[in-house]
């Protein structure tokens, strides 16, 4: 009777080993296994690149300016070259630009040297003051009038002119998607033309062809310093179409 039941134990104990085996094959063994081999570079791949491109009309409008004063007195300058930034920033707020988007990027004084043949010498012949401003316009239907109207209140430099994407993300989302896609097709037809199909994505890479400020009007006009009265016609302004590429290159694993 004894050794009877002790054969019953020897075999619920080994059924209860063998569950505890299976269990660890089927729950922890296999999964690591898997793991382990899904970590292992496939012996085929396939490398494919592609890029995509979205075609956008530029938002805003980044003008700066300056008014540049010449004279022998540091306070009657900065009196005057005040006196006219002030009128020009008036002036631009009243075509709706908003203080947020007005930044002072200069004020600088320096001194005029020339030279004296007879003492050999440099000497202080005057004053030069720049003060620049630039602005952020968000309508570009005022961009025109905003150029030509600044001359006429001291503004005797108008330095640089550039459209540009206030945010290029979202164009950036469009190309970007447009390549992953074309990238995709073209793996696909060369994994299909040799009898292959496609696995998981095992490498990314992205290029981005941001897009940047870009120059439509640059003059410096020198207005105020002696030259006498001048007129400025309102320049045409055109903002274009912006082209954003992007080139990805994805490797595949083949099954």
């Amino acid at each position: 009777m004894q050794n009877e039941q002790l054969k019953n134990y020897f075999w619920l104990i080994l059924n209860a080993l063998l569950v505890v085996i299976i269990i660890n094959v089927l729950f922890f063994v296999m999964p690591a296994i898997k793991n382990f081999g899904d970590s292992l570079n496939p012996a085929r791949a396939l490398t494919v690149s592609a890029d995509g491109k979205a075609y956008v009309m530029p938002d805003i409008a980044l003008i700066s300016f300056s008014v540049l004063s010449q004279g022998m007195n540091p306070e009657t300058l900065a009196a005057d070259n005040n006196q006219k930034m002030s009128a020009a920033i008036d002036f631009v707020k009243k075509q709706g630009i908003e203080a947020k988007d007005i930044q002072t990027s200069g004020y600088n004084l320096y001194p005029d040297y020339q030279y004296d043949e007879k003492t050999r010498r440099n000497y202080i012949a005057g004053y030069r003051l720049t003060q620049t401003v630039n602005l952020k316009v968000r309508d570009l239907n005022r961009v025109a009038k905003i150029l030509g109207g600044l001359p006429e209140l001291g503004i005797n430099q108008i330095n640089n002119t550039t459209f540009t994407l206030d945010d290029p993300e979202t164009v950036m989302k469009e190309a970007r998607d447009k390549a992953f896609a074309r990238a995709k097709e073209k793996a696909m037809a060369m994994a299909a033309a040799n009898g292959l199909t496609l696995g998981k994505v095992m490498y990314v890479s992205e290029y981005q062809n941001t897009p940047y400020p870009r120059a439509v009007y640059s003059k410096d006009m020198a207005l105020g310093m002696g030259g006498g009265e001048a007129t400025v016609t309102a320049p045409q302004i055109e903002p274009g179409t912006e082209e954003v590429t992007v080139n990805v290159s994805v490797t595949y694993a083949l099954r």
